[in-house]
C-alpha cells in the first residue's frame, strides 16, 4: 500500500490523535471506539512505511515522520473542506480566524482584542478555544487553530522541541500580583512584603493552575484554604474574605467590587509573558489582523497601572 492511498479519514483520525494527545481523547471525540482509532493510524503507518507516532504512558507524541504527515494532513483536510463548502453553496470561510487562549487571557485581553477588531474589520469572524499550553501548541501543528495566546513563566523555554519551530511574539511581560479583600490587612499599603504572606489563607488552582494561586516563591508549606479551578470563583472567594491568591497582573481591570490587586516586594523576581503563537509561515491577512489587534490590546494592558 502506498501512501497516496492513505484514506481521508485515516488523515482526519491522525489529526485528531496529534491534536489531543491521546488515542483515548481523539477517540471520544471522534465518536470512535479506541480499537477503531488504533486501526486508522495502523493502516496510515503501514501506508507511510514508517511509525508515526511514539507510544508513550502519557499519551503519544510524534516521530519526525509523523510531523510531516501532519502538516500535509492539515493543508489536505482544509483544503478538502473548504471545497465542499463551495460546492454546497456555503459562504467562503477565509475571513474566519481559529484563535486558542489560555484561562486568563480570556478575562481581558481576549474580549478587548475582539471588541477591537469587530470595529475596525467587522467582516473577519473570529472563532476561540481555550486551553492549556500543550493542547493549543498541538492544535497549531494539528492546524484546527491559527493562532495562540500562550502564558509562559521563567526560565522561558519554547513550549515544544518539535520543528519546525513556532513562531513566538511576547505581547507583554508583567509581574505576578496578589488579590487581597480590601477588608484585609494587606490591602492597607500600596504593596505587600513577601515575609507578610508568611501564614496566610490561600485560595489555590487546581491541576496544571495550581501554581496560580499561592504565591510561586512562597519558602513555607502554604495554607490552602480553597481551591477552584475557575477564575471568577477564585476572585469572589477573595472577594469574600476567604484567602487572598496570586494573579497576572493582565487580570487587574477585571477584579470583581472588594478586591485589591498589589504588587509583591522582595524575594525573586516573579515574570510572566503573554505570547503570541503561530506555525513559521505568512499569516492571511486576517489572521495578520487579529495579530495586529491582540498586539494592540496586551500594549494597552501592559501600560495600565
Amino acid at each position: 500500500m502506498a501512501f497516496t492511498d492513505a484514506s481521508l479519514t485515516a488523515l482526519r483520525v491522525f489529526r485528531e490523535v496529534a491534536e489531543r494527545g491521546t488515542l483515548t481523547a481523539a477517540a471520544t471525540a471522534l465518536g470512535y471506539t479506541q480499537s477503531a482509532v488504533s486501526r486508522q493510524i495502523a493502516s496510515l503507518e503501514r501506508a507511510a512505511g514508517t511509525p508515526l507516532l511514539h507510544r508513550r504512558h502519557d499519551g503519544v507524541r510524534l516521530t519526525p515522520a509523523g510531523q510531516i504527515v501532519l502538516r500535509r494532513a492539515a493543508t489536505v483536510i482544509d483544503q478538502l473542506d473548504a471545497t465542499a463548502r463551495e460546492l454546497a453553496g456555503l459562504p467562503d470561510e477565509h475571513a474566519t480566524v481559529r484563535l486558542g487562549w489560555f484561562t486568563s487571557a480570556g478575562a481581558w485581553l481576549l474580549p478587548t482584542a475582539l471588541t477591537a477588531l469587530r470595529r475596525t474589520h467587522p467582516a473577519i469572524t473570529v472563532t476561540t478555544r481555550e486551553g492549556s499550553t500543550p493542547t493549543l501548541v498541538r492544535a497549531l501543528r494539528a492546524g484546527t487553530i491559527d493562532l495562540a495566546l500562550l502564558a509562559s513563566a521563567p526560565p522561558f523555554r519554547p513550549p515544544d522541541n518539535q520543528t519546525p519551530a513556532l513562531v513566538l511574539r511576547t505581547l507583554t511581560e508583567r509581574g505576578l500580583r496578589i488579590a487581597v479583600p480590601e477588608t484585609h490587612p494587606l490591602a492597607r499599603g500600596e504593596a505587600i512584603d513577601i515575609t507578610d504572606l508568611h501564614g496566610q489563607r490561600w485560595i489555590a488552582g487546581t491541576g496544571q493552575e495550581r501554581v496560580m494561586g499561592v504565591w510561586p516563591g512562597l519558602d513555607e508549606r502554604p495554607h490552602i484554604a480553597h481551591t477552584a479551578r475557575d477564575w471568577l470563583a477564585k476572585l469572589h472567594l477573595v472577594a469574600a474574605g476567604f484567602g487572598i491568591t496570586t494573579v497576572p497582573a493582565a487580570l487587574t481591570p477585571a477584579m470583581p467590587p472588594g478586591v485589591r490587586v498589589l504588587p509583591v516586594r522582595g524575594g525573586p523576581a516573579e515574570q510572566r509573558r503573554i505570547l503570541l503563537a503561530h506555525l513559521p509561515r505568512p499569516l492571511p491577512q486576517p489572521t495578520a489582523r487579529l495579530a495586529d489587534a491582540l498586539r494592540t490590546a496586551a500594549l494597552k494592558t501592559d501600560l495600565s497601572p
